[in-house]
């Protein structure tokens, strides 16, 4: 009874979004006609629906409102012009696709998925805008790379998580991850971004016609390296983590500006300084650009708030655990039965992070035996956790939203991108175990 409502549930929303009932209002629908079908007291309902919105938005709010903030600043400076200008020159239109993997790729590692989303946007706007090539040729790249190393590779939550939790050893995960990367990102981005290349998506929002000021676009290397900054800070942190003792005064201080909120609220200060106040611009204009920004990600984070809701109702309700306990009674090899029990879990609550930590425990009797690699058991539910992407998860609604696609162009691209991510990496899984 609970798959069907789950079923039911996800049809009600792709009926409500064909109807264009917006989104937001129709998720919160959608929520709480579920939680209630699932048998949740209307009392429980709401107490998830305030729980899944104080979750989501302590993780994204700031993270996205600095993360536009500085988006919208490198794009009205004419920054992300002359990145753009700068990989075209360096790798041609032909390879584009291929420079835009790359610069996802290393974001990714270091970087979260949503800030690491939020900062590129702007990148591929100008890029579309600029070369006239269709959006999902240059925005599936993007998306593969920063989703690739978002469910393979520590420091990201769901990897690290797996790691503790199986007793694995981190380097081996990060090199068999990055091994597993490689061709899923090929795939999944340039290759698959080649097939939907004549999905027709609308044209990109155009800020750089009122907003651009400076006639003179700035130097290639201030811009790169305030657009990048936000990575550059992460990775200091990581690297003085795994170097330095606690008590280090340099660990501590890249510690706390590698936070992703610190290392986006000063590469925006900066940003501010070099682009507003050192260009001559007057800093109401620039502090427009701030309100501008916000202003512009609001409907989104609504949106992607309404997706938490979704996933804490079905979280609260016990879909996990029945799912869980149905997938036990199956009979297969340990990192295959992994896979399974992450993809259907991701498939039911839409969390990747949430769906390999509940996966976790289920599998970890699995290792008792030692027939079974923990590194490899870490990418086999890492791989598991981003199939089937779809309505109840806050990156379908974020990629739709932002590329203005329709709900049957998002399953079209972001969902196959996904899926082929995921198949990819239990395909690399199953390779490396027979050889290792």
């Amino acid at each position: 009874m609970t798959i069907l409502i789950i079923v039911f549930a996800i049809a009600l929303q792709v009926l409500l979004s064909v109807k264009k009932v917006s989104p937001f209002l129709s998720l919160l629908l959608v929520t709480i006609v579920t939680g209630l079908l699932l048998g949740m007291p209307a009392e429980a309902v709401l107490k998830s629906i305030e729980k899944g919105v104080g979750a989501t938005l302590s993780g994204l709010a700031l993270i996205l409102c600095l993360g536009a903030i500085l988006g919208k600043i490198l794009e009205a400076s004419g920054a992300a012009e002359k990145i753009t200008i700068t990989l075209i020159n360096g790798f041609g239109l032909k390879k584009i696709q291929w420079a835009v993997m790359l610069t996802g790729f290393l974001i990714g590692i270091p970087l979260f998925y949503n800030a690491g989303f939020v900062i590129l946007v702007p990148l591929v706007f100008m890029l579309v805008r600029k070369t006239g090539l269709p959006m999902l040729y240059i925005a599936i790249p993007m998306a593969a790379a920063l989703s690739t190393t978002h469910c393979f590779l520590p420091p990201h939550p769901g990897p690290v998580v797996l790691v503790n939790a199986f007793g694995a050893d981190m380097g081996k995960v990060l090199i068999y991850g990055i091994i597993i990367a490689i061709p899923a990102v090929i795939i999944a981005g340039p290759i698959l971004g080649r097939f939907l290349k004549n999905i027709q998506s609308a044209a990109p929002p155009d800020h750089s016609s009122p907003d651009k000021i400076q006639v003179k676009l700035p130097k290639a290397f201030p811009s790169f390296m305030i657009a990048l900054l936000p990575v550059l800070l992460i990775t200091l942190s990581v690297v003085c983590n795994a170097f330095f003792e606690k008590e280090n005064l340099l660990r501590q201080f890249f510690s706390f500006t590698g936070e992703p909120m610190i290392a986006l609220l000063v590469s925006v200060l900066l940003a501010i300084y070099y682009f507003g106040i050192r260009a001559g611009i007057e800093i109401d204009k620039s502090m427009k650009w701030v309100s501008d920004a916000i202003a512009g990600i609001a409907m989104i984070l609504l949106i992607i708030t309404a997706g938490g809701v979704f996933k804490q109702v079905l979280q609260d309700s016990g879909t996990g655990s029945y799912i869980a306990a149905l997938s036990s009674k199956w009979q297969m090899p340990p990192l295959v039965f992994g896979w399974v029990i992450t993809a259907l879990l991701r498939v039911m609550i839409g969390s990747a992070t949430v769906a390999g930590i509940t996966a976790a425990g289920i599998v970890s009797p699995l290792l008792a035996a030692g027939t079974v690699s923990p590194e490899l058991m870490v990418l086999a539910v890492g791989s598991g956790s981003v199939f089937g992407s779809h309505i109840n998860d806050s990156g379908f609604w974020m990629f739709k939203e932002f590329f203005k696609l329709t709900l049957k162009q998002t399953f079209l691209s972001w969902t196959v991108m996904e899926t082929l991510i995921s198949i990819i990496g239990l395909a690399g899984v199953l390779v490396l175990n027979a050889i290792l």
